[in-house]
């Protein structure tokens, strides 16, 4: 599909004013990416299993104005940190969805998690907003269903690039490689063909750090420009996502494990070699992952680390063996959470809409 097919066509009939609510969930990816292109374009493909609770909800009210002005608040209380990245947000949409320069918004956020912590926040806060946004257009402009949430994926790309995976569950793909179909740079594409253990497989995010990272993704990303082992690293995310495609499909847990793992140590290895070198492993992210590596060694239960740009683990695992690994994380892991803080999450099937009024 041409980026110019997004556009929308008409600015007239739209509603003077409204307000529409998405939940969109938040996403771990597997086979990670770490670096970009002008404008949000990924430097390598990327795939990721969808969240189920881990997730936003946004309420978008808008209102014509001549002198249009944006509000936003997170969790209730106002907050004008993130507003720089909102209007750099708006600014890269308006040539996609002209209208939105018409109006006053009044964006209210919540999470269900700590966000700026490494689990991905800005997926699911953009790809919610992108969701609201696309709304407004969506009934004017006859969409089908596979079109909006294209469009959906291709603007939150350009608010947050892995927002643009939050809108498909359980499995999405962003990047273009040859061995997925329509698979491409500007948005993400479902992946429906993993083997059934993965449609409810659980991940359990042990909280190392709720703090700030030192050091955001958006740094991170620019560090693989000049990074001395970027090529080989774009390489080998290329063939792991080739890898993974068989390995999820025939549910090769032995070699999921390895290869996710892999995938994790690659990614921080990555900021670690940077210029400068940085790291978001915390002493505790290392103690839970070795209690992990352990236990899986001693009682070959089938699971597996991943981490994203944070200290925070993400523990993977089929619900087949919930009861037991939760009990080893209350007996094992716990100690080295903040707070004795952990979430139990599962994959899930993606955003859902909670309200829609217009007039």
């Amino acid at each position: 599909m041409n980026t110019s097919d997004f556009k929308c066509k008409s600015t007239i009939n739209f509603p003077n004013e409204g307000e529409i609510t998405w939940e969109s969930p938040s996403n771990i990816a597997l086979i990670k990416y770490w670096g970009k292109k002008p404008v949000q374009i990924p430097t390598n493909p990327s795939i990721s299993l969808t969240l189920n609770d881990c997730s936003t909800t946004t309420k978008l009210r808008f209102k014509r104005a001549d002198s249009p002005k944006i509000n936003l608040s997170l969790g209730g209380v106002e907050n004008t940190s993130f507003l720089k990245k909102i209007h750099a947000f708006i600014d890269r949409i308006e040539p996609y969805c002209p209208f939105i320069k018409n109006y006053s918004l009044f964006i209210e956020t919540e999470n269900t998690f700590p966000h700026s912590s490494g689990i991905a926040s800005s997926a699911s806060g953009f790809s919610a907003l992108a969701l609201c946004i696309v709304s407004i257009e969506k009934d004017l402009m006859n969409y089908s269903d596979d079109f909006f949430f294209q469009k959906a994926s291709f603007i939150s790309r350009l608010g947050s690039g892995s927002a643009c995976r939050s809108l498909y569950g359980p499995i999405a793909v962003w990047g273009n490689h040859s061995c997925y179909k329509n698979s491409n740079d500007e948005y993400a594409v479902p992946f429906y063909d993993a083997h059934e253990i993965f449609n409810n497989y659980q991940d359990t995010i042990l909280i190392v750090d709720k703090g700030k990272k030192q050091v955001s993704s958006s740094v991170g990303h620019q560090l693989m420009n000049d990074h001395p082992f970027a090529d080989s690293r774009f390489k080998q995310a290329n063939q792991n996502i080739e890898k993974i495609k068989n390995i999820l499909i025939e549910g090769n847990l032995p070699a999921f494990n390895e290869l996710v793992e892999k995938e994790a140590l690659s990614l921080h290895a990555m900021m670690m070699t940077s210029n400068p070198y940085f790291m978001l492993f915390k002493a505790n992210t290392i103690n839970i992952i070795n209690k992990v590596w352990d236990k899986r060694n001693s009682s070959s239960l089938p699971m597996s680390i991943t981490l994203d740009a944070g200290a925070n683990v993400h523990l993977l695992y089929p619900e087949k063996y919930k009861n037991e690994i939760t009990g080893f994380i209350r007996e094992e892991l716990i100690g080295y959470c903040e707070n004795q803080q952990y979430i139990c999450d599962k994959v899930g099937n993606g955003p859902l809409m909670k309200k829609e009024h217009y007039a």
